[in-house]
């Protein structure tokens, strides 16, 4: 598969964020590169951007991006590879104190697609669906969870009406062979579906496939704690912009947003979420879900203003 990769929500982003050239920016998921490249050309001499990926893959992109500004007065760059959950420890590390703007694009990018690690059921590849080196793979959930296990994950995160049926079938797959590649999931997937199921235009393994990239590499955690450390560490009229794909995505962090205005950290500006124009919908489909939310840091600090505990164990 070619790899390719167009970020979404381009002139949006840089029109709610209005980077300026001394701004301390953070990109917390690189990716593709793209918006890192458009928030770097924004910002200049005396600006700081701050580059984070678990993927070393996206990490290197933006490192080439960054090498081919040749201005003399662009800023400096911090490129680190790591888990967003993290960004407290990153900017301690790093000796950064507030941040005037800040970027969580929650999609997974082409590159990450097209990598032979699983995440596509388009290609028979190992079932792995990592971002980064080692760690807990999705063919290790499916060959040693329980089917109760199983199912809840498939529910859970991929909001599949068919859960049961698919771990049943996954169960009784594994029980005669390990399941180690896409191809062997989709075929249990089928297996544990209708066969109407099979011939609509969505495929019947993208919830389970979904599901099962979310748990392996605990996104939904990793989002709360980074959001809610994103949101602690903007300055005054900062800004903290979020685009997420799929509806449990959405569902916490328009959970996070608003419990931080309602402890006075700031607002939603816009209040309702940005979404993509038609034009981009039809030149990049991977658009159609994409949802853009934005929070703008209040001037003066509020006592008591931070993301309540409560913010980082919502149930989905």
């Amino acid at each position: 598969m070619e790899a390719r990769h167009d970020s979404v929500l381009m002139d949006e982003v840089l029109e709610a964020l209005d980077v300026q050239a001394g701004d301390t920016v953070i990109d917390a998921t690189l990716g593709g590169a793209g918006h890192f490249k458009e928030i770097l050309s924004a910002l200049g001499e005396g600006g700081i951007v701050i580059g984070i990926d678990a993927d070393s893959a996206a990490v290197e992109r933006a490192r080439e991006a960054y090498a081919q500004d040749r201005r003399p007065e662009r800023p400096v760059a911090h490129l680190v590879n790591d888990n967003f959950r993290n960004i407290s420890h990153i900017l301690e590390r790093l000796g950064v104190g507030q941040v005037n703007k800040m970027l969580f694009d929650l999609g997974w990018s082409g590159y990450q697609i097209a990598a032979p690690r699983g995440f596509s059921f388009q290609n028979d590849e190992l079932l792995l669906m990592t971002y980064g080196e080692g760690g807990e793979t999705a063919a290790d959930i499916v060959n040693s969870a329980t089917e109760e296990e199983i199912a809840d994950i498939i529910f859970t995160y991929g909001e599949e009406r068919f859960a049961r049926g698919i771990a049943r079938a996954i169960v009784a797959a594994r029980s005669k062979e390990r399941i180690l590649t896409t191809a062997a999931l989709v075929a249990a997937v089928k297996a544990g579906t209708p066969r109407a199921y099979h011939d609509r235009k969505i495929h019947p393994a993208t919830k389970t496939f979904q599901a099962l990239r979310i748990a392996v590499n605990d996104e939904i955690g990793a989002m709360r704690q980074g959001i809610a450390a994103g949101l602690s560490a903007l300055a005054p009229s900062g800004k903290l912009a979020v685009i997420s794909f799929h509806s449990i995505e959405d569902r916490v962090v328009k959970g996070l947003l608003r419990d931080a205005v309602e402890v006075g950290m700031g607002t939603l500006n816009p209040k309702k979420p940005i979404v993509p124009s038609r034009a981009e919908i039809l030149k990049n489909r991977r658009a159609r879900s994409a949802k853009l939310r934005v929070f703008e840091r209040s001037v003066a600090e509020t006592a008591g203003s931070e993301i309540p505990a409560s913010a980082l164990s919502y149930v989905i």
